[in-house]
């Protein structure tokens, strides 16, 4: 069953109600949405997305279930995930800023800090290959330490690439994958490569809802925010052609939606909007000038005494 197909309400189910049923937390829930453990399908009626009765039994039949999906699933901070690697949290950290292991979410502490989550999974894979051994302990290879020392920490671009392949893999439609890109980088950024209000404007429309949940506006809105838009340059520029990209089979599939003439009132015509007269052609007759004309010729020879003209 592909992810692109669509089958009838009696067949599926709501997300929320395929979470309980699998046993998940919402947050697991969504998290094996976007890593393909649980696969949805478009809503026929246009709303959101469901989930195949065939799938929820699929997963339900499989060997240990719950405790395997719940393992698949599982996602760690700093500290379990130092644990489970078997090194400090420092290391850790330092692994984690140079790119090695890649956060799969996020979320704002009661103090506002951004705190990192993990896929256990990916640690301890990680953690078993023998070629990362080097990275496991003892010196920091001399490079690597160059780098942490300039200060990157790429930790939020690198969690930027992984939420834009959940959200490609969700979006079947041309403009609602633009939009996808487009949501990663400034408004500016965007402006320049649509220039077209209208596309822009569809784009907003299809922005997928940001990961933070926050309230608009808010002190973690506004940091979630950050996280969320590109910033280094390199980035900026694949995300650029990424988007001039996808806006070009966007457009080749349809227009971006724009008002009909007939949709648009009528101006009132009030003394300072009032249209101005149509210019006069210089070959069209000026009948109020050739009447006076006649009726001078005709006084003229009246008084010469002359056939007046007919």
């Amino acid at each position: 069953m592909t992810a692109g197909s669509t089958i009838t309400q009696s067949a599926t189910t709501s997300l929320g109600r395929a979470a309980r049923e699998l046993e998940l937390r919402r947050g697991e829930f969504d998290l094996a949405v976007h890593l393909g453990c649980v696969r949805t399908l478009p809503d026929e009626g246009g709303g959101g997305r469901r989930v195949a009765r065939a799938e929820i039994d699929r997963l339900r039949s499989e060997a240990g279930f719950p405790e395997t999906l719940h393992e698949r699933v599982k996602a760690v901070g700093t500290t379990e995930g130092a644990a489970l690697m078997g090194m400090t949290t420092t290391r850790f950290t330092r692994l984690a800023r140079l790119g090695l292991v890649v956060p799969v979410k996020f979320y704002l502490n009661r103090y506002r800090a951004i705190v990192w989550l993990y896929l256990a999974e990916e640690l301890r894979q990680f953690a078993a290959d023998e070629k990362h051994a080097p990275l496991m302990k003892g010196r920091t290879p001399e490079g690597l330490r160059g780098q942490l020392e300039e200060g990157v920490d790429l930790r939020p671009r690198n969690w930027r690439g992984r939420h834009l392949g959940f959200q490609l893999r969700q979006s079947e439609d041309p403009w609602a994958r633009a939009a996808v890109v487009a949501s990663l980088l400034d408004p500016a950024a965007v402006a320049e490569v649509a220039r077209d209000p209208y596309e822009r404007a569809y784009l907003n429309r299809l922005r997928p809802d940001r990961a933070s949940g926050a309230a608009p506006d808010s002190p973690s809105a506004l940091i979630a925010e950050r996280i969320m838009t590109a910033d280094d340059p390199d980035e900026i520029g694949w995300l650029r052609a990424d988007l001039r990209q996808t806006l070009s089979e966007a457009r080749e599939d349809r227009p971006a939606p724009r008002p009909s003439v007939s949709s648009v009132p009528p101006m009132p015509a009030t003394p300072g909007n009032r249209p101005p007269a149509p210019a006069r052609t210089t070959d069209a007759p000026d009948v109020a000038r050739s009447r006076r004309l006649l009726g001078w010729l005709r006084r003229r020879n009246a008084d010469a005494d002359l056939p007046t003209a007919p």
